[in-house]
């Protein structure tokens, strides 16, 4: 069974996509679609890194575009973010009482 959810994507343009979920009741993965495996050298028996082995419960490559969306215009994208209104360059640093 799919079980489908609706995402936005932006590579490799933006749009609407439909994608497979991990199952929640899955009993090997617990709902989170895999598992995170630590691995050692061989030489040395130290830590490595980390893989991701995708659970079978869950086909990550599994999505279809719905909606292509427009670029925006140059003049709609916003091109710093907005000031957090309580730090030192915002609104008021003062608390409020």
């Amino acid at each position: 069974m799919i079980r489908l959810r609706i995402q936005h994507t932006h590579w490799p343009r933006r749009a609407l996509i439909l994608t497979d979920t991990p199952r929640p009741d899955c009993w090997a993965c617990g709902g989170e679609g895999g598992h995170h495996r630590d691995y050692g050298d061989y030489e040395t028996g130290e830590y490595a890194g980390t893989e991701w082995e995708p659970c079978p419960c869950w086909q990550e490559d599994r999505r279809w575009v719905l909606l292509p969306l427009p670029r925006l215009p140059q003049p709609w994208r916003r091109r710093r973010p907005a000031p957090d209104p309580w730090g030192p360059s915002g609104y008021s640093n003062e608390p409020p009482f």
